[in-house]
């Protein structure tokens, strides 16, 4: 009985972990950028190589778009893009938050977080 108790427990444990993966793989960052944009060359150098490795990049892994072409096949942006680059949060397909421009390392970390915190079940690493 203790031996179907524990296979319960971990059966139960398994299937929570899944249904989080579940529910953060549906949030994801649209980089809408266009060639020659100096701005997106920046984040690039300064963001890009990170990003996967990071707490956010993790829980809202990075999609690209370019400004000509438009949205991922079934994606909806809220509002038109106007500007290079900008950051479209998503859950599911449809926008919830967005960041226009690249307002540099330093900013664009907290801003992030303060919008997946506002707008997702994202949770920052506590020290």
């Amino acid at each position: 009985m203790r031996q179907f108790a524990y296979a319960m427990l971990a059966l139960i444990a398994s299937a929570g972990l899944a249904l989080a993966r579940d529910a953060t793989q549906d949030v994801r960052l649209v980089m809408v950028d266009q060639p020659g944009c100096a701005y997106c060359a920046a984040w690039d150098d300064e963001i890009g190589p990170a990003y996967p490795n990071t707490a956010e990049g993790k829980f809202a892994p990075l999609m690209r778009a370019d400004l000509h072409v438009g949205p991922p096949d079934g994606i909806k942006y809220a509002r038109r893009v106007n500007f290079t680059p900008t950051f479209i949060l998503l859950e599911g397909n449809n926008e919830v938050a967005r960041i226009e421009g690249y307002p540099g390392e330093d900013f664009f970390w907290p801003i992030l977080a303060k919008l997946l915190q506002d707008h997702t079940a994202f949770q920052p690493a506590t020290n």
